[in-house]
């Protein structure tokens, strides 16, 4: 290293730490990356600039890497840490020079054939100061917008402004021993190195940047002379006696209604702001996968994100997550109840595009949005929406809405020229701000409009809300999907791109079922849901801390003996740590007797806990359903709970969007066998298999589990019984006298859940009877009592607390 560049580093290394605040992406680079800090390390940077190799050394000296402005001795010979694809751009000139790179890279595999024991790791790392996409007109603005190799002064405004808003993404190492040994001269193999590490970091630049920001002009032009716009234009001009000009302009006000308005230094703004709220309100942001949408964004894919819908934070979280995580902002649908004044400004400046909660009938809305969303696919611009639709009420994935995602693949069929990757995210929190307004809206209040009075009162109330957590699920290639799902998609397709061919529903509402599995599969354990599904499964509400801390070990060492998917993840804390940290919630009451301390929920807040257990309720189903019927038979055989799982689970499946196949499912219930009879929670005695004794130590963890599901099999009872008694009866009054029973049943029995008359859910279960068979049709639609429904009846009702099966047998529907 030359004597002027130690100089620079020693007078710029104190303004750089004062100024600068590097957030290093991934934050754990030995898991994600395999970079191994043993082995010696050569850093790979676009461009030779001394406060990037120094905001690259404050991230070295977090992650415990060796530093990039030290030297490496090889071979008896002394190397730089860091190499540089492209010197800065002088002032006055318009492009950067090249280094000498080619050359170091030369002596470097020339020196490994030397030295067949040596193997330096080259990490390719992109240093970004700011987010700025880009405008399609030049401003003061570009002034401080991080451009691929910026002049000195350039670079002084850029610490200056942005310093707070630097990235350090790293990237998978490079073996030079492993480059050595390719087909090439030194000289070749060093050129396709840096040709390749050139279009990586192009492609780093474009995932953390996205496109060049829409002008508005360019916009209007764009929608409102695209083929369907305009035909749209004109059916509506004539259906309603109006002129192309004024129906033009009904069109271009949609366009001001529906378009975002997207301005990064929103984004910088509301990552600073957001940073000191989840610091204020939440203990955490656990991220699972993030690597997944990395890896998309690097090889050029268009991601479309669709995530669970738990609360109004969902909207902050996840793009906050997506930006730290080196990631460009998506642009987001919103409700366009959410556009009232100045939230809706803010939200459109962030990248939020509105719509209508119903297209019916208005054309020429719908041909606008289309090709909104088409327009936003082209350009490459992340898009994110809520397959649900809305907000859910109580916890569960809600069925979804089709309506974005066939908009998504009519795009797609229209020809995008990147491939489009759906991305299911699953959102988790230990405590959802909303969930007061949940149940009143579940007992039949009216949903309040959204107003700044809300926004005010939320602010207001924001407390501890514990943990959030965002699993980003295993992305759908929608390309691939279509070419499983309908072979001959490409030669099927209509000449007019508007219509659709006759294959797209039923492949959209596949389509939608997977990214539901998907979200539930990657499912995050927290303590509030494991302590809700505890509390809510004991008699009476009120445990033991001893006994609770137990049953959460229990559970915890469950799922990773026998996870439920690959995908799902479980903290990494102590029973004992995580009930400790759900307590300070302030959920739960904790009282001292004599023998310890006693934890029950808040006076009248049982109700809100079922939120957080039916979170979680779909990884607990079938060891539910196992622990239910060995307890309620006092033993059964491995092979009748198998034929018991192969009824129920299709039911099951359907309700809890559980992922695995009906033969993925009854392997998956052995394994649980084993591993229940391995912890203790389960007996082996002779054939069967056998609740523990009494006084064993894990009797009450497996009680609880034995009760988890009651409520399901108890509405399961409510229907079939009802199809029993009457034989033949309506879809619609099915439903009804179903939800009837069920709310006597809550009253009489003090059912928590408020799903458990929920008409959706109901509903839910029937359909899914029809579907499987368990239920035979008349000619006029009806349904009709079957053997096989009176079978599964019974074998509910096995399953059932005797007294809600005493009160269903003398309960009279007329």
């Amino acid at each position: 290293m030359s004597w002027m560049r130690k100089t620079l580093l020693s007078v710029f290394h104190y303004p750089v730490r004062w100024l600068v605040k590097p957030h290093s992406i991934p934050a754990d680079v030995e898991s994600e990356l395999g970079i191994d800090k043993k082995r010696p390390i050569i850093y790979l940077l676009p461009s030779n600039s001394v406060t990037d190799q120094l905001a690259l050394r404050m991230a070295t000296e977090k992650l415990s890497l060796p530093s990039p402005t030290e030297e490496l001795e090889l071979g008896g010979k002394q190397y730089p840490t860091s190499l540089f694809l492209r010197k800065t751009q002088p002032i006055f000139a318009s492009k950067a020079s090249g280094t000498h790179i080619e050359e170091v890279f030369s002596e470097l595999f020339h020196l490994h054939r030397d030295h067949p024991d040596l193997d330096v790791q080259v990490v390719p790392v992109f240093v970004s100061w700011g987010r700025a996409p880009g405008g399609g007109k030049p401003g003061i603005a570009d002034l401080i917008a991080d451009k691929a190799a910026p002049s000195w002064l350039r670079k002084l405004f850029i610490v200056l402004f942005l310093g707070r808003d630097n990235f350090i993404s790293f990237s998978k190492a490079v073996s030079a021993s492993s480059m050595s040994n390719q087909h090439g001269s030194d000289r070749q193999i060093a050129q396709k190195l840096v040709r390749v590490a050139s279009t990586h970091f192009h492609r780093k630049r474009q995932s953390m940047t996205g496109p060049t920001l829409l002008e508005r002009q360019e916009l209007y032009n764009s929608v409102l002379g695209s083929k369907s716009v305009r035909r749209a234009i004109g059916e509506e001009a004539s259906h309603k006696n109006a002129s192309t000009e004024e129906t033009r302009a009904k069109a271009k006000k949609y366009i001001d209604e529906i378009a975002a308005d997207y301005r990064e230094g929103l984004i910088r703004f509301g990552d600073r702001l957001l940073t000191r709220i989840w610091n204020k309100i939440y203990n955490g942001i656990s991220v699972g996968h993030a690597e997944r949408i990395r890896e998309l964004a690097n090889n050029g894919h268009e991601i479309v994100y669709v995530p669970c819908h738990r609360s109004h934070m969902d909207y902050l979280l996840l793009t906050y997550v997506i930006y730290h995580e080196g990631m460009v902002t998506p642009h987001i649908a919103a409700g366009i109840n959410l556009n009232f004044w100045p939230v809706g400004k803010i939200f459109r400046c962030g990248g939020a595009f509105f719509l209508r909660r119903s297209f019916a009938g208005n054309k020429l809305y719908t041909a606008v949005f289309r090709e909104y969303l088409e327009l936003l696919f082209n350009k490459g611009y992340s898009v994110k929406y809520y397959p649900e639709g809305g907000r859910s009420r109580t916890g569960r994935l809600i069925p979804p809405k089709t309506g974005m995602l066939a908009m998504t693949l009519q795009a797609i069929l229209k020809g995008v020229n990147r491939p489009v990757s759906i991305v299911p995210v699953y959102i988790g929190y230990e405590n959802v701000m909303e969930v007061k307004s949940y149940l009143s809206e579940l007992k039949g209040t009216g949903k309040k409009k959204e107003s700044n009075l809300q926004v005010f009162s939320a602010i207001r109330k924001l407390k501890n809300y514990g943990h959030g957590y965002v699993n980003f699920g295993e992305p759908i290639q929608v390309n691939q999907f279509l070419e499983k799902s309908v072979p001959n998609w490409r030669e099927s397709l209509p000449d007019d791109h508007d219509k659709k061919p006759g294959w797209l529903t039923p492949t959209v509402n596949e389509l939608a079922n997977q990214v539901m599995l998907r979200i539930n599969r990657s499912a995050a354990i927290n303590g509030m849901a494991l302590t809700s599904l505890c509390m809510l499964s004991s008699k009476t509400h009120t445990m033991s801390r001893s006994e609770l801390t137990q049953a959460i070990a229990d559970y915890t060492s469950l799922l990773r003996q026998c996870p439920y998917s690959k995908d799902m993840t479980i903290p990494d804390e102590s029973a004992e740590s995580l009930l400790e940290s759900t307590l300070k919630l302030n959920r739960f009451d904790v009282n001292e007797d004599g023998f310890g301390s006693l934890i029950r929920p808040q006076p009248d807040s049982d109700v809100y806990l079922t939120y957080y257990r039916n979170n979680i309720l779909h990884l607990f189903a079938l060891p539910g359903v196992i622990m239910a019927a060995v307890f309620a038979h006092k033993g059964m055989e491995k092979t009748a709970i198998l034929q018991l799982v192969a009824a129920l689970y299709p039911l099951l499946q359907r309700e809890l969007f559980m992922y695995k196949s009906q033969d993925e499912a009854l392997a998956y219930t052995a394994q649980l066998i084993d591993a229940l009879t391995e912890m203790g929670l389960l007996k082996q005695r002779d054939t069967l298999v056998a609740p523990p004794d009494t006084q064993d130590k894990t009797f009450h963890s497996a009680w609880l589990l034995s009760r988890c599901m009651q409520e399901t099999f108890q509405r399961y009872a409510v229907v079939l019984t009802i199809i029993e008694q009457e034989r033949v009866i309506s879809r619609s009054q099915l439903e009804k006298t179903s939800r009837t029973v069920a709310e006597r049943l809550s009253a009489l029995y003090g059912m928590s859940s408020p799903e458990f008359y929920d008409k959706n859910v109901l509903g839910s279960f029937i359909n899914a009877l029809r579907e499987n068979h368990w239920l035979d049709s008349t000619p006029d639609g009806s349904l009709k009592y079957s053997e096989e429904s009176d079978a599964l009846r019974q074998d509910v009702m096995a399953l059932v607390w005797p007294e809600i099966v005493q009160h269903l047998k003398n309960v009279e529907l007329h």
